[in-house]
């Protein structure tokens, strides 16, 4: 995963996205026990350049990539043997992507997303496998409970974090 970082801090270097942070269960992993995932989630923050009216231009991304040999897999693109999903940003992942932990992997600098935002996009999402991280992160990780209620209320999740209280604690 080391070299695929660095092809990461590649595209930052060269303009392609302003910023970036890992997302997804490898964040998580960051946080709690292990458990088994198959693909990194990158939650990058484009340049203006590559936006207009609204429109995401992602080919010069998956240009460069290409360039350098990486291929197609199903819906990842495989940099460095490890299967990549690149989301871009919408509000709450360039708030997370901004808010995200500065960390070094095997020396290559890079950025992991806070606990508190992963468990707010783990319950957008909503899927089975995502409630179970989100318990996950809350049994096993130092959750600042202020700072997940002001990022659920901020972006409308309050209710499903209630709902999904109530579901796996009772309350």
């Amino acid at each position: 995963m080391k070299n695929t970082i660095k092809v990461i801090n590649e595209l930052k270097q060269k303009g392609l996205i302003k910023d970036y942070a890992i997302g997804g269960a490898i964040a998580a992993l960051r946080w709690v026990e292990p458990f088994f995932t198959r693909d990194l989630d990158i939650f990058i923050i484009l340049p203006k350049k590559l936006k207009e009216k609204k429109l995401i231009i992602l080919s010069p991304i998956y240009e460069y990539l290409k360039k350098k040999g990486y291929l197609w897999k199903e819906q990842w693109i495989i940099i460095e043997g490890i299967p990549v999903d690149l989301f871009p940003a919408d509000e709450l992942e360039k708030e997370a992507v901004e808010n995200a932990k500065e960390i070094e992997y095997q020396g290559e600098k890079t950025k992991i997303i806070a606990p508190e935002y992963l468990i707010a996009l783990f319950l957008r999402t909503n899927r089975d496998k995502d409630e179970r991280k989100i318990k996950m992160l809350l049994e096993q990780a130092q959750i600042n409970m202020e700072k997940l209620t002001k990022i659920l209320n901020k972006h409308g999740l309050t209710e499903k974090f209630v709902k999904y209280k109530e579901k796996y604690y009772g309350r």
